[in-house]
């Protein structure tokens, strides 16, 4: 794709990254038969290929408009297009670079700007938590489509308290703990049972993409820089001196997130090294599966039902991590079944985007779930599993049959078997 980009953004990190992804593209269009908001509206600009012409004309010198910005606004950021693009464009990295550039120059009307503010500063306060727990004392009073927010309140259970030799670093995340508080304890305890320890970094956070993804480069940036300095002084000690091999991620968003940490924190001197050490060291929980199933091999007791598997598109696209789960947990003796189709689709959660996009996502939800559940009772799983928060609360609103994180069964089959 030839490119002229206009003079303000010539020669700026944005514009050389955003030109360099745009000469990859060859308008091929094979990124529209699995984008899924081109499925649900056949426009053009709501595809990959489509909203990658919209950027470059913005950088090339057009004025957006309001039309520009909704049309980026629909996507979901899932990176479906990038499994499927034969030209290696990175997508994500391009609509990161439109969105903030399209929000620099359109101002968006009240109520969506102040709808923004709130989600990128709610969600990673201290004051969430709270916020949720008052959220789930109520939750039998509230509005439909607030209860689907609020999931019912679940008991964690037991940290466990034994020191191992192998340890690693665990993001604890900012929505997650309250949500469902049970994921990273039951990581705990399942690393614990396999001779891993889990350490909780003082000072770290929200891993920055709520913000990050909301046009709010810097905010997201910031709170990146201070997961590195949380974590630096454990991985600085070495593992042979009693430092961590890894950071253990069990909500596949943030790890897409951590793992980009060396690209988006690439220019800047006192954190470069740094932020690409850590994006080298960060670990998705089913990466460790291969060192579970050896630990833990005639420890389990796995349920007899079948399983449905939603992989989270921040897995199997985000980071390129596709049948880990299915394939582990099936050695351990779990009956899993993916999607009976649209498996590589997304689910419609996507962060923050079944709140701003609420009748698309609720499309693809329902979409997913009808993959997911079969057509009849008989073909109705006992539970569906997924890996990211977001994906496991939106799926659940939209049945009676139970979401869990797969660990969650994990953890629960090994206390059986005690």
């Amino acid at each position: 794709m030839q490119t002229t980009l206009a003079p303000e953004f010539a020669g700026t990190d944005a514009g050389r990254e955003a030109e360099a992804i745009l000469r990859k593209c060859v308008h091929c269009g094979f990124c529209t038969a699995t984008c899924p908001t081109y499925q649900l509206l056949g426009d053009e600009l709501d595809g990959p290929r489509g909203r990658i012409y919209l950027i470059k004309q913005v950088l090339e010198g057009e004025t957006p408009t309001r039309a520009t910005q909704l049309h980026l606004d629909r996507c979901l950021t899932c990176r479906n297009c990038e499994t499927t693009c034969p030209s290696g464009v990175q997508y994500g990295h391009l609509v990161d670079i439109g969105r903030q550039i399209v929000d620099a120059k359109v101002p968006r009307p009240p109520a969506e700007a102040r709808t923004r503010r709130l989600l990128r500063g709610g969600l990673t306060s201290p004051l969430f938590g709270p916020a949720m727990r008052l959220g789930q004392s109520v939750r039998g009073f509230l509005p439909a489509a607030l209860k689907a927010k609020v999931p019912e309140r679940r008991a964690a259970g037991a940290w466990p308290r034994r020191a191992h030799a192998r340890k690693v670093l665990l993001l604890e995340g900012c929505v997650q703990p309250a949500m469902a508080p049970g994921i990273n304890a039951a990581t705990a305890r399942v690393l614990d049972a396999a001779g891993i320890e889990c350490v909780l970094a003082r000072g770290q956070g929200c891993c920055g993409a709520v913000k990050f993804h909301l046009a709010d480069s810097a905010g997201g940036l910031a709170q990146m820089r201070a997961n590195v300095d949380a974590w630096w002084p454990h991985i600085e000690r070495g593992v042979e001196h009693g430092g961590v091999e890894a950071i253990v991620i069990n909500a596949s968003g943030c790890g897409a997130m951590v793992k980009d940490y060396g690209h988006l924190l690439r220019h800047e001197p006192r954190y470069a090294d740094r932020a690409e050490k850590v994006s080298a060291l960060a670990r998705d929980l089913s990466e460790l599966l291969p060192d579970l199933v050896g630990a833990l091999q005639g420890r389990v007791r796995p349920p007899v039902d079948t399983l449905a598997w939603h992989a989270p598109c921040t897995l199997q696209h985000g980071q390129k991590l596709r049948g880990g789960v299915e394939h582990y947990l099936g050695v351990l003796g779990f009956k899993l079944r993916p999607a009976a189709q649209e498996a590589h689709l997304c689910c419609g959660s996507a962060g923050t985007y079944s709140v701003l996009q609420p009748a698309l996502s609720t499309q693809l939800r329902e979409r997913k779930l009808g993959h997911l559940l079969g057509e009849s009772a008989s073909e109705r799983p006992a539970a569906v599993l997924s890996a990211n928060i977001g994906c496991i609360t939106h799926l659940q609103a939209g049945t009676e049959v139970p979401v869990r994180h797969w660990v969650e069964l994990l953890d629960e089959a090994l206390i059986a078997s005690k």
